[in-house]
């Protein structure tokens, strides 16, 4: 059978392979091999679903991983399957399987770029003569009310301080802080989490789906996470955790001692015997090695001026304008002081009428803001909440003596804020449940009227009330960097000032440009202030291809400096390639310490260098030295990022000044320092954007020229860098929302300076955005 199943009896399988077959180790893989008599073995990480082709075949696609996941940065690879082999195996294929390829046919894979997997995939099919084998252990399946648990093969989990870039891993953490999910770019949500474990180490992950119930269920600090498939990514030297295909949680309950039972909307996943000491473990270590006693706080326990966490019940919910939403809560005490009830119309109160009447003494009224209003309005009344980082904010009304105490959700998800619905099967709302049941409402009716602020007494009128909300919305999406004496000022009062000045505003964007985001990158020149368009990809493989045309000069090969080597292609055109790898101390260096040059290389080649080595210099031979090529084309290459030069104001210099930094006791090579031996003015990538602030009183368009500071990610990384890219578009979404309604729209808080261009009659009014960066729980 082109398909076989075949068992594991005291870990060995019951039926050998065949003896002629010889194993291939996934780094050994390449075209041009017959593999007729090979087989490649791996572990099941990822499955799609069976389909058709447009022949008929059917056809199916597994990602199986290396055995030995740490042989190589790429550790999976692409199998497709054809025919009654795909049908097949989509019957009796699961996660975790171990799985034999014999008689396969390498291909080069398309989307290995794109998915980070090998280069090359898998072919197999009956009419090829290929051959799968499917190594099973015994299966048993334990039913429960809400999922069944299948004992699978053992996967491997990987402790935070062994993560590497670009792996796909399986991983336990406990929750050191999280973000409830948010509406992010488009209808996806996103979830933000931090883990830690006993190795110390930390890992933040930005998980999204466009499916609320496929995030973690997280519920609060201290809680222990399984991830299966989740994707690392290394920036800024930290390891990061996206969710890629595939990507799988549960969630557990931190408590010592409490019941072992995830938390998942799945409804088959595996777990197994020995995992169950690992969730113990981990609750042990967390109870003595991590602060888990969050702000949770009763309502009898508040204090003006202070955030805290409240699990809640609740029992009535109201629109009060564009921007800010109310729910009404209790827990079963009462406030110390008296509390601010909101002024809403009685036909726009949901909830039942008697209840809220009955409760009026134990209720509080929350103000959610912003983000959070469209899950406040999906939420049903009577359900359990946990409302993260409420703020109490003491107040008095203008025409009262008595101050009062106002709850507010504010927006944006900064510190944890969100708004979490728990199930009535969790142990803290089993609590609160006993809790409520308990209190005798009849003797809360009889408390004294004076512990709320009523509707009427606190504001005279509807406007009175418009100004304190508006004084009360949310923090900025924006943060002031300087300047914090600076008042904020008009828009109006700005467009009818002179220039040049420095304001503070606080204003709303209406719209920006370019809106295809990677438009926003430019080139740009400290020198002479110019800009310019970043080449694509085609112009420089077109310049490479003409320097290819010079032969390496083989009289500059092997100087006190550098080592070379030179070969010729076997395609037809037999280019000939020379590197040359620059030496420390007269000796070679390793490979992410190294700085070579390339002569006849292609654009695909030198990125293939780049991922191995730190530097690469595009470089071309003369009679008497090497040198850079046209300055149209990146003077260096480091990791994804390509360094030009500005044409107007280089001047080129023989590589051999290379060989003083080679010189230094410890080589930096870092892009200024080469630079500046090369006689090169390096040209320093930019955002440029136009964006159009309002704020009630008037509009003007400001220039964002950034570096860095606003977004938080370097721009020199974004073009080639698809989580950068998601992240800038996803923080645009939140400064302007698409299909919001300007009122409904966040606020900025920005600086802004004005200055004078000559134009040919006259002098044009700018105004730049300056000292201004997207607030942290935006980025």
């Amino acid at each position: 059978m082109p398909v076989q199943l075949l068992k594991i009896i005291n870990g060995k399988s019951e039926t050998p392979l065949p003896s002629h077959l010889q194993k291939e180790e996934l780094k050994h893989l390449q075209e041009g091999f017959d593999h007729t008599n090979k087989y490649f073995q791996g572990i099941v990480i990822l499955s799609y679903p069976l389909t058709k082709l447009g022949d008929g075949r059917a056809f199916f696609k597994v990602v199986l991983q290396d055995l030995d996941k740490w042989s190589s940065r790429i550790n999976s690879i692409n199998i497709l399957i054809y025919g009654k082999m795909a049908e097949d195996c989509a019957k009796v294929v699961r996660h975790g399987d171990t799985f034999v390829v014999a008689g396969f046919k390498l291909a080069k894979s398309p989307t290995a770029r794109e998915d980070g997997r090998h280069g090359c995939h898998l072919e197999v099919s009956e009419e090829a003569g290929s051959a799968i084998y499917i190594y099973t252990a015994p299966r048993t399946t334990a039913a429960s009310e809400t999922a069944s648990v299948s004992v699978a093969p053992k996967y491997v989990y990987t402790p935070l301080n062994h993560l590497k870039d670009g792996t796909i891993v399986n991983l336990y953490g406990v929750v050191k802080f999280f973000k409830t999910p948010y509406v992010s770019k488009g209808t996806d949500y996103c979830s933000v989490v931090t883990l830690v474990d006993p190795s110390n180490a930390k890992l933040t992950c930005t998980l999204f789906n466009g499916n609320l119930d496929y995030l973690p269920k997280i519920y609060k600090v201290g809680d222990i996470v399984r991830f299966h498939r989740i994707k690392i990514r290394e920036y800024n030297g930290q390891m990061q955790g996206i969710t890629s295909a595939g990507f799988a949680s549960l969630t557990f309950d931190g408590t010592v001692g409490a019941p072992v039972v995830p938390r998942t909307s799945s409804k088959v996943y595996t777990f197994m015997d020995e995992e169950q000491k690992t969730i113990e473990e981990l609750r042990v270590w967390a109870a003595s090695n991590l602060s888990i006693s969050g702000p949770v706080a009763k309502l009898s326990g508040v204090q003006p001026t202070q955030y805290f966490d409240l699990t809640c019940q609740l029992v009535g919910k109201a629109k009060v304008d564009g921007s800010s939403f109310l729910l009404k809560v209790w827990d079963g005490t009462k406030c110390p002081y008296p509390t601010w009830k909101v002024p809403v119309e009685a036909r726009d109160l949901e909830g039942e009428k008697v209840l809220l009447h009955q409760l009026r003494n134990l209720t509080v009224d929350i103000l959610v803001y912003d983000n959070h209003v469209q899950l406040a309005k999906s939420l049903k009344i009577g359900s359990f909440l946990r409302i993260y980082s409420i703020h109490t904010k003491q107040a008095s009304a203008d025409n009262e003596d008595v101050s009062h105490i106002e709850f507010h959700l504010h927006g944006g998800t900064c510190y944890g804020r969100g708004i979490g619905v728990l199930p009535e099967s969790n142990p803290d709302v089993k609590e609160l449940k006993t809790f409520l049941e308990s209190v005798d409402l009849a003797e809360s009716q009889n408390m004294e009227s004076m512990s709320s602020v009523e509707l009427d007494g606190t504001f005279n009128n509807v406007t009175d009330l418009e100004s304190h909300l508006q004084r009360c919305q949310q923090l900025s999406v924006t943060v002031l960097t300087d300047h914090q004496d600076l008042n904020n000022t008009e828009l109006r009062t700005i467009l009818n000032s002179t220039a040049p000045q420095q304001y503070r505003i606080r204003a709303k964007l209406r719209t920006y440009k370019p809106q295809k985001l990677y438009q926003s990158v430019k080139l740009h020149c400290s020198k002479c202030n110019s800009l310019r368009e970043v080449p694509d990809g085609d112009d420089f493989d077109l310049i490479l291809q003409g320097s290819a045309v010079t032969t390496p000069n083989p009289e500059l090969h092997n100087t006190s400096w550098y080592d070379s080597v030179m070969w010729t292609t076997q395609d037809q055109k037999q280019r000939k390639i020379a590197i040359h790898f620059v030496k420390h101390d007269e000796m070679l260096q390793q490979p992410e310490d190294t700085l070579l040059m390339i002569e006849g290389g292609t654009l695909k080649e030198i990125w293939k260098l780049t991922k191995r080595f730190k530097c690469v210099i595009p470089v071309r031979s003369t009679e008497e030295n090497l040198e850079l090529l046209d300055l149209s084309a990146p003077f260096l290459l480091q990791g994804n990022v390509k360094y030009y030069g500005c044409k107007q104001c280089s001047t080129p210099k023989p590589i051999k000044g290379l060989s003083s930094i080679a010189a230094e006791q410890r080589p930096s090579w870092e892009p200024t320092e080469i630079a500046q031996v090369l006689g090169i003015e390096p040209l320093q990538y930019v955002f440029i954007m136009k964006f159009t602030l309002v704020d009630g009183t008037g509009a003007l368009n400001a220039y964002l020229f950034d570096y860095e500071k606003f977004f938080q990610i370097p721009a020199s990384e974004t073009l080639t860098n698809n989580f950068l890219q998601q992240k800038m578009q996803m923080t645009m979404n939140t400064l302007c929302p698409p299909g919001r309604k300007l009122d409904d729209l966040p606020w900025l808080e920005c600086f802004i300076r004005s200055y004078n261009v000559r134009d040919a009659m006259k002098d044009q009014v700018y105004y730049q955005i300056f000292d201004t960066t997207v607030a942290e729980d935006v980025v």
